[in-house]
């Protein structure tokens, strides 16, 4: 019986494990993608709530998230530029962000999106 129990308890502490770990990626993301953000001049156009020269964060997640390759799309329109996705707005391409870190901006602009409602 106590070996049984100690099997339980160790299942426990490693999905207790597992989960941390995941939940400290999350943050990782959000916090290296923020951080670049702030770094790569994305706030002399965008900010997270509030429109500016360009759309707000979190309407750019609202419009994209649950969509397949949504982290992908996002991180090639920073580098490249876009036209008419937001009305008349054009983006100029920033190709002095890197690949990688046009990545860790897109997976922090999707964390930005709200909770689906679930029926």
């Amino acid at each position: 019986m106590h070996l049984k129990i100690e099997g339980i308890r160790r299942r426990v502490a490693v999905a207790v494990a597992a989960l941390g770990l995941l939940l400290a990626q999350g943050a990782m993301a959000q916090t290296v993608g923020e951080s670049l953000v702030k770094s790569r001049i994305c706030l002399g156009c965008h900010q997270v709530d509030t429109p500016r020269v360009g759309p707000p964060f979190r309407a750019v997640a609202q419009r994209y998230a649950g969509q397949p390759d949504a982290e992908a799309y996002l991180a090639n329109s920073i580098r490249s530029g876009g036209r008419y996705r937001w009305g008349k707005l054009s983006m100029a391409a920033q190709p002095q962000v890197s690949p990688e870190e046009a990545h860790e901006i897109a997976k922090w602009i999707l964390t930005l999106a709200p909770e689906q409602k679930k029926p």
